[in-house]
């Protein structure tokens, strides 16, 4: 009795954990959106570029420039936090160390998981943090929808597990170039208007956004070849029915992303098709992976 007892309280315990910690981590994301809203919504100079007058203008500048630099350590910790956390999640939830299992909805989170340590590392070299505002949203809204994730089939054997992992890795630096198309548009729209106010006084230079997009997207691509690459050499038959739509739509992804990086460096491509065409091969990417989960997890079961 005692040790039945035991186990209902142990259980429980699980229970409460596995609800808890979700909690927190999208606790910690909201603090860090609402620390990086207020940075941005910053009416100051952009980052990097303080302007500083003389006398005590300039103290108040030095003042404002420390201010940011405080809030944006205290969101880039916030946001790791939340990320550790996110990471125990999905842990628990693939079936780690013993297997490794991505039904949808956790395949889901894992990825927002890794565009979140991604646009960390992205931060520690570069002032992206304006990423954060659909990055860690994004991030709390799967870790939510994740624990009404299914039993999935487990992926088995060590070479197809780095398939995985080279896909998931891909997948979420296309996803950071992909927001940074969407914010280099934003961009462009509000500079033809010439109305630069606002949240754009809190970004960088229209040509350094641009330089990072491509820096993203041909980091995506290198990472997207390599698992296209892996998925042919260490897998069976990458055209069997059960994969088909996935590689014959991640394939036409990575002929969208060669097009546009070959009229890049040949035509030097730039600004609005830039943009076009690297939402369309995201576009193209996401119906590949998450399309083909949804119809064999949801409408085929």
């Amino acid at each position: 009795m005692q040790v039945h007892t035991c186990r209902i309280e142990l259980r429980q315990q699980a229970i409460t954990v596995s609800y808890i910690i979700p909690l927190i981590a999208v606790a910690l994301y909201s603090l860090a959106s609402a620390l990086l809203s207020r940075s941005l919504a910053d009416q100051g100079p952009r980052f990097g570029q303080m302007v500083t007058p003389h006398g005590s203008n300039h103290a108040v500048s030095t003042h404002s420039m420390a201010g940011r630099g405080s809030r944006r350590r205290k969101t880039l910790a916030l946001a790791f936090a939340a990320a550790l956390l996110h990471g125990w999640v999905v842990y628990r939830q693939s079936g780690l160390p013993a297997d490794l299992s991505l039904p949808l909805l956790t395949a889901i989170a894992a990825t927002t998981l890794t565009i979140v340590l991604l646009h960390i590392l992205l931060c520690l070299k570069q002032p992206a943090d304006y990423l954060g505002i659909a990055v860690y949203p994004l991030a709390a809204i799967s870790l939510i929808t994740s624990h009404a994730s299914g039993g999935g089939t487990p992926i088995e054997g060590n070479a197809v597990q780095i398939h995985v992992f080279l896909s998931l890795v891909s997948y979420a630096m296309l996803a950071l170039a992909a927001a940074q198309a969407v914010l280099v548009s934003i961009q462009i729209h509000f500079l033809s208007r010439h109305k630069p106010g606002g949240f754009m006084r809190a970004l960088p230079p229209l040509d350094s956004t641009e330089e990072l997009l491509f820096i993203l997207f041909s980091t995506g691509f290198v990472l997207l070849t390599l698992s296209l690459a892996s998925g042919f050499f260490f897998l069976e038959d990458m055209f069997a029915q059960h994969l088909v739509h996935k590689t014959v739509l991640s394939c036409i992804a990575w002929g969208i992303f060669g097009i546009l990086l070959f009229g890049r460096w040949q035509f030097g491509w730039r600004g609005k098709k830039a943009v076009h065409w690297t939402l369309a091969g995201f576009a193209t990417l996401v119906l590949a992976y998450f399309g083909s989960k949804v119809v064999l997890e949801v409408v085929l079961r």
